[in-house]
């Protein structure tokens, strides 16, 4: 097979692991102090976007809201947070997802880089529960990204770190927002869900367990060839 990708780019949350639920735990806690509804369906606009992004939504999503300071949205976000990251405290390497680990050590095997490319801020805290913090090459730090997804510079910042042209990188995603952030970096994008909301994705895969590596390369070979 021509044309191998030189790094992978993981998103987190619904891709290597599964934290999405206390995600939504944490929100809808935050939801009821500030009389506000955080239901499944509100939940599901706030995947793959930065924590102050969908704060910013749910508020939004309540007519009723007084227009807030960014000191305000700031403080509610941490407040979140703190909630969040006790949630976490029990995340383990059971909870890599099905598939993911097997698809991790057959890329390293084939000497491809990894990265991490989440708009989570406790990506280093989750992936050290998960055990996982020495598979990967880098991980973005999303506190020094100025735009999150869909804006590509979660995964720009990866390929840059890495040294890898944009279009030698494959990116993995279960959000819409974060398969057009892929896709406006230039690269080769895997989705992971439904098609109806991931119909960008190159190539896409109902659940995690469904990743094989020869697949997924053997797409991205005729992407890149222009196929």
């Amino acid at each position: 097979m021509s044309n191998l990708p030189k790094a992978v780019i993981f998103d987190l949350d619904g891709v290597i692991t599964d934290t999405a639920e206390f995600h939504f735990l944490a929100w809808k806690q935050l939801g009821e102090e500030l009389g506000i509804e955080v239901d499944r369906e509100l939940n599901e606009q706030l995947k793959g976007v930065s924590r102050l992004q969908s704060l910013e939504r749910i508020i939004a999503s309540s007519p009723k809201q007084p227009v807030r300071t960014i000191d305000e949205l700031e403080r509610l976000a941490a407040k979140k947070n703190t909630h969040y990251t006790w949630l976490i405290q029990s995340v383990s390497p059971n909870d890599i997802l099905p598939g993911i680990d097997t698809l991790i050590k057959e890329l390293r095997a084939a000497n491809i880089k990894l990265a991490v490319g989440s708009a989570s801020k406790n990506a280093p805290f989750v992936l050290e529960r998960l055990e996982l913090t020495g598979a990967f090459d880098y991980i973005v730090d999303a506190s020094n990204i100025r735009h999150g997804k869909p804006d590509p510079e979660t995964f720009t910042d990866a390929a840059d770190y890495l040294k890898v042209p944009y279009k030698a990188c494959i990116g993995i995603e279960d959000s819409a927002a974060g398969i057009e952030a892929i896709k406006r970096a230039g690269m080769f994008a895997v989705g992971i869900g439904a098609a109806e909301s991931l119909h960008q994705a190159d190539y896409l895969v109902r659940v995690t367990d469904n990743l094989r590596m020869s697949t997924i390369l053997e797409a991205y070979s005729q992407w890149s060839n222009g196929a």
